[in-house]
């Protein structure tokens, strides 16, 4: 086989993990014409259509899906034997993808990415901070990053953070003309910056204590998508926030903001790194996970 075949190859099941030319493009670092030229060149020599396209999806077709489930286990077993040379080599080599949500991502990843690239000149990171719940496998990622209530089955999962909190906070210029809420209930008579998923819902405020669980849906001038904006808009008086403590800790700290129902937010159940079972852990995968657990 010769390596143009194999790059072809390696290219179509690029595209097959994506459902487009274009994310297939940004995993592989080259324009998505390259890609269409590549798997317009596989079609011709093999003599049949593996997808169908229009201008708003890609899907397989029946060859397609059948060339597919025949064909990743030989990829799976190359990947296995190059990663075999890492032991080799003094450090691990290759680019590791990782998703991380966007919520989370910045103390996450503080002090991490800096020394993890010291230690390991030969890694790369591909990282892609988003609050849209995905498909690892599909999407082409090695490892995401949920909470504990969010993993499935057929993941390995290793934690990587201990319990992180949520923090209700609200200006002092805010609080002057209103009273501080005692229980979650009294939110209802407070303004609140509402928090709106990637797909579209409105998050509602989750608080516990001694074993009776809240859910309260708040409302406020304000919905926002970002949580560096939530606390920016509690900063300015705009409302009340629900946002993690980390992100909120040197305000708290100056006086910035002012910190309610401390008493109603429960730990969460923790940050995971997961990977799908049935995959190996790559040595660049291990130096990132390591690295991960010790800044925990």
């Amino acid at each position: 086989m010769h390596g143009t075949e194999l790059a072809e190859l390696s290219t179509f099941l690029a595209v097959a993990r994506h459902r487009s030319f274009k994310l297939a493009a940004v995993q592989r670092s080259v324009a998505a014409s390259a890609i269409s030229h590549a798997i317009r060149s596989l079609e011709a020599r093999v003599g049949v259509r593996l997808f169908h396209r229009t201008t708003r999806s890609v899907s397989l077709t029946e060859a397609g899906e059948r060339f597919l489930t025949e064909l990743h286990p030989a990829f799976d077993q190359i990947e296995k034997a190059l990663e075999g040379l890492n032991a080799f080599r003094g450090t691990p080599f290759g680019t590791v993808r990782i998703n991380v949500p966007s919520s989370i991502a910045p103390f996450l990843l503080h002090d991490v990415m800096g020394p993890l690239l010291k230690r390991n000149p030969g890694l790369r990171l591909d990282i892609v901070a988003t609050d849209r719940l995905i498909d690892i496998v599909e999407e082409g990622f090695d490892a995401g990053v949920r909470f504990g209530e969010r993993l499935t089955q057929d993941m390995i999962a290793v934690r990587i953070k201990p319990r992180l909190r949520f923090a209700v906070v609200g200006s002092p210029e805010y609080f002057k003309e209103r009273r501080i809420p005692l229980v979650p209930g009294d939110l209802r008579e407070h303004l609140c910056v509402r928090y709106r998923y990637p797909s579209g819902a409105i998050y509602n405020w989750q608080f516990e204590r001694g074993g009776k669980a809240v859910d309260v849906e708040v409302d406020g001038p304000i919905t926002l998508d970002n949580q560096e904006l939530m606390v920016e808009a509690a900063l300015q008086g705009c409302g009340l926030a629900y946002v993690w403590d980390s992100r909120v800790a040197a305000h708290l700290a100056s006086g910035a903001l002012v910190r309610c129902l401390d008493d109603w937010c429960a730990d969460d159940d923790g940050l995971f790194l997961y990977y799908p079972s049935r995959r190996y852990l790559s040595a660049g995968l291990r130096a990132v996970i390591d690295m991960l657990k010790a800044g925990s």
